[in-house]
């Protein structure tokens, strides 16, 4: 009987270190469900005012993806993927957390930058990553997370530098975004960070630069823009998107006057109809949708003069809002119609930062201005895999030599020789 005690010993040992694997890996499971749950909401919360010609939300959830396993350090976990139906053109959504063919977890160069920016401090994500990431964790430290920080800090320095002689953009898009994380300094507690995305000469989207700025100010936007051009990119953008902040626009005035402009609809449609009542939101929505989306310059002119005279009398300043930028919210039409679905808005930006911008009070961990720049550095070159090509980029050669397009349409050549 003796003998048979270390056996015994040994099996109970080997019971409740299984046991104790199965309560960690549930748990494991739960927090990444859990997580993927938190970053499904946020991105539909982000969109939860655009809404249909009938009033219905054009972002919503829908149901789930069948259970899938994810192999990890602790094992397989079962997980589900919530689906979203995303009515939006060209526009899906996409997880920083579990990319939908993942089948293994995803690498520190994703998760550690969503972390960060959802304002969460190292300290507290730690546990997390090593929980998600079993023995791929080992080590993972509050100060190993640190060094791989001031790894990647050291990479966009040297990305920030680069030589920009022989690039080439023939779109951009712009934007200011707010994030989660409270920044360590009162001189800096005000900051956003100022995107900038290109489109090649491909069709390609790249990221072109990272930058923070005080409220997306017009002197924060003249470094940038002067940055780049300093680098090497002497010619400008043939058109850049972005919303209505004035210091954008003003930097680029100076730094690439010939460059045309082109307000974001989606911030345009926003900012009208929230100076409307929810009652007529809806059909409001659905007018300014016929506009943009009208076939031709002139029709959407007289789709816009139509709302004027609708609405004019009872909501004036939803009508200034509309018209005081209306000699560029019609840019487009003279870019090819291919194009149209790209350079109408701003959607490149808002998608990649959907899960991560400022929503709520910030959290109580402070980060500093270097470290978030480093990570949405980080995150955007995760998430640009999903970014697709321009729609009929075959065409972007002949929108650098200044072919005209009018209406979306190659201009006559016999019109152009007279």
């Amino acid at each position: 009987m003796k003998n048979d005690e270390p056996v015994a010993s040994k099996n109970q040992a080997e019971g409740t270190k299984n046991l104790l694997e199965d309560i960690i890996r549930e748990g494991a499971r739960k927090l990444l469900q859990a997580a993927i749950e938190h970053e499904v909401s946020a991105y539909i919360d982000t969109f939860k005012d655009l809404r249909d010609e009938k009033g219905r939300r054009m972002v919503v959830r829908h149901g789930s993806l069948p259970e899938r396993f994810l192999l990890t350090g602790i094992g397989p976990l079962k997980v589900k993927q919530p689906r979203v139906r995303d009515k939006r053109e060209d526009n899906c959504f996409a997880s920083t957390i579990l990319p939908r063919y993942l089948r293994r977890v995803p690498s520190l160069d994703n998760l550690i930058p969503v972390l960060y920016l959802k304002g969460i401090s190292t300290g507290d994500f730690t546990q997390a990553l090593e929980a998600i990431l079993g023995d791929n964790a080992k080590g993972l430290s509050a100060s190993t997370v640190v060094r791989l920080k001031r790894q990647w800090e050291q990479e966009y320095k040297e990305w920030a530098r680069r030589d920009l002689q022989r690039k080439r953009y023939v779109y951009v898009w712009a934007d200011g975004i707010y994030f989660n994380v409270r920044l360590e300094d009162m001189e800096n507690r005000k900051q956003c960070f100022l995107i900038l995305i290109g489109a090649r000469e491909d069709g390609a989207k790249e990221l072109i630069a990272v930058l923070d700025g005080y409220r997306e100010s017009k002197l924060s936007w003249m470094e940038l823009l002067s940055s780049l051009k300093d680098r090497g990119l002497a010619e400008g953008p043939k058109l850049a998107v972005g919303d209505g902040g004035l210091g954008f626009w003003a930097a680029l005035r100076e730094v690439y006057p010939e460059t045309r402009e082109q307000r974001c609809w989606v911030h345009k449609t926003a900012n009208v109809l929230d100076k409307m009542p929810k009652s007529v939101q809806p059909r409001a929505k659905e007018k300014i949708h016929d506009i943009y989306k009208a076939g031709t310059k002139e029709e959407a002119l007289v789709g816009l003069n139509g709302f004027i005279s609708l609405y004019g009398s009872k909501f004036p300043g939803a009508c200034e809002c509309l018209t005081k930028d209306r000699d560029t919210l019609f840019t487009y039409y003279d870019f090819p119609a291919e194009h149209w679905i790209h350079i109408r808005t701003t959607n490149p930006i808002e998608s990649t930062f959907a899960t991560v911008r400022l929503r709520t009070q910030k959290t109580k961990g402070c980060g500093t201005r270097l470290a978030t720049l480093t990570m949405v550095f980080k995150l955007v070159l995760e998430t640009r895999k999903t970014w697709k090509k321009i729609k009929g980029y075959k065409l972007i050669p002949k929108v650098l030599e200044g072919i005209p397009f009018i209406d979306g349409e190659l201009k006559d050549q016999g019109e152009q020789a007279a």
